[in-house]
């Protein structure tokens, strides 16, 4: 499923930003993350970043998660 504007990976957002879920750049990841509640439409929240940058720590579908910057680079998002 994919949105007809401006799309953004999640890796790209600052902490506080928020964003809707439009699509996956990689398919051989995409299942594991919508298991994870990472699905298209669903807003998410940038809540903070570790030390180094890495781990991010989001809130989807009510929960705190933490993603891999790898993760949230395939993970296509338009801001709110």
């Amino acid at each position: 499923m994919h949105f007809s504007f401006a799309v953004m990976k999640l890796s790209e957002l600052r902490v506080g930003q928020q964003a809707i879920i439009t699509g996956f750049e990689k398919n051989d990841i995409s299942i594991k993350l919508m298991e994870m509640g990472f699905i298209p439409g669903e807003t998410i929240r940038i809540e903070k970043f570790a030390p180094f940058g890495d781990p991010i720590c989001v809130l989807v579908a009510g929960y705190n998660l933490s993603l891999r910057i790898d993760e949230a680079q395939t993970i296509e998002v338009h801001i709110l």
